[in-house]
């Protein structure tokens, strides 16, 4: 069975094919600024070069529309007709507390998936218009939605209530919901697979360090804790995002500056993090160079975001009274080498030792702890789409 695996954003929408008999990636693309000038659409054909077109594309409709005719393309596509797509998996960030694992799309499926809007105003709306495109114009092919939040719903409420008035739970489902959790399944699968032990019988501290950032704490082979929280917001120092503050520094600021309302979760989320220490920029590379150059707040930041990266290893090392293995991920944990450098440095008494020249490596799947180091410290290229095919492949062979 071949699956198509779409992820769609507010303004962009990435895709791949698989064929599952052999879980081979066939083709892979990016649409880009959906519903602005300038629409694009990049496809690569798994050892063919890359085709960049600029189409006009209104709606997520037209970008589905475009993804089809990419991947039948007499020279470049993979597939005759969209007849041979056996399934669609969609990754959906929020599902609330209403589904723990992957579904078959359904109306009532899609009924519960609007209600969770509200708790993912950003992301739920584009993965609810990029299925209904695919609803329009594949409306006989099975789809699945995949979540973010589904392998985080392992933790036990202690881990996830907040210390609130607990109707506010009962009444408005505030508690941690964690996100990431396709990628921290599938790199602590990986690990599991690298030391050739059950994932059942392992502690494995996974690390999706992005511009978006979490930890997750995995004790046999389940998540009892995740720094990630209501909102993708809370926990680790991110791009822009602030992570863990006193909650009561917003009202503080807000009296101070004269914020309007909702100017102040924007600048939490948008104007914080490594960006707000900095003032340099939010993509780490451009945060080493400038440190390089002699610039101390570009140094600032990258010292307190691997400050809180070693923070929450420490405290899931507590929580699970002991690790196995740490796992580094996505485009900072897989790509930056000094960083990984410093997270691991002051980590030796607790039995975590990185070789400094394994880890001399970028995005390439391998261990890079030292001989007598105590805990397995991995790098693990995330795939996150591979785990939706999977999901969305087994579903819809049941």
């Amino acid at each position: 069975m071949k699956v198509l695996v779409v992820n769609c954003g507010s303004s962009s929408l990435k895709y791949q094919v698989l064929d599952m008999v052999n879980e081979n990636l066939l083709a892979k693309g990016l649409v880009e600024r959906i519903g602005i000038e300038g629409s694009v659409i990049t496809h690569e054909k798994i050892g063919i070069d890359k085709v960049v077109n600029e189409i006009p594309m209104e709606t997520h409709k037209d970008a589905i529309e475009n993804v089809i005719k990419a991947v039948t393309d007499k020279d470049h596509g993979v597939v005759e007709s969209m007849d041979e797509i056996g399934a669609v998996g969609h990754r959906v960030v929020h599902a609330g507390e209403r589904y723990s694992e992957s579904v078959l799309i359904t109306d009532k499926v899609m009924q519960v998936l609007n209600e969770c809007v509200e708790l993912a105003p950003l992301h739920n709306p584009p993965n609810l218009i990029g299925i209904e495109a695919c609803k329009q114009l594949m409306p006989k092919t099975p789809m699945v939605a995949v979540f973010d939040t589904a392998f985080h719903q392992t933790m036990p409420a202690e881990s996830y209530i907040y210390a609130l008035p607990y109707e506010y739970y009962k009444k408005y489902g505030i508690r941690r919901y964690g996100f990431h959790g396709t990628s921290h399944k599938y790199v602590a699968e990986r690990a599991a697979y690298m030391m050739n032990v059950n994932l059942d019988d392992l502690k494995i501290i996974t690390c999706h360090l992005g511009n978006g950032a979490s930890v997750s704490a995995i004790k046999r082979g389940v998540c009892i804790d995740t720094s990630m929280g209501f909102t993708p917001l809370e926990g680790l120092v991110m791009g822009t995002r602030s992570g863990d503050i006193d909650p009561a520094i917003v009202t503080y600021i807000r009296q101070k500056e004269g914020l309007a309302q909702g100017v102040a979760n924007e600048i939490l989320n948008k104007k914080s993090g490594v960006l707000g220490i900095s003032g340099v920029s939010s993509d780490f590379r451009d945060l080493e160079k400038a440190a390089e150059e002699g610039n101390e707040r570009a140094l600032l930041a990258i010292k307190v975001f691997a400050h809180k990266v070693r923070f929450y290893i420490g405290a899931y090392i507590a929580e699970m009274n002991g690790v196995d293995a740490v796992v580094f991920t996505a485009g900072v944990g897989e790509n930056d080498i000094a960083m990984r450098d410093i997270i691991c440095n002051d980590l030796g008494n607790l039995g975590i030792k990185l070789d400094l020249v394994k880890n001399k490596v970028r995005g390439k799947e391998m261990e890079i702890s030292r001989d007598d180091s105590k805990v397995k410290i991995f790098l693990i290229p995330t795939n996150e789409e591979l785990m939706i095919a999977r999901d969305t492949y087994k579903i819809v062979n049941k």
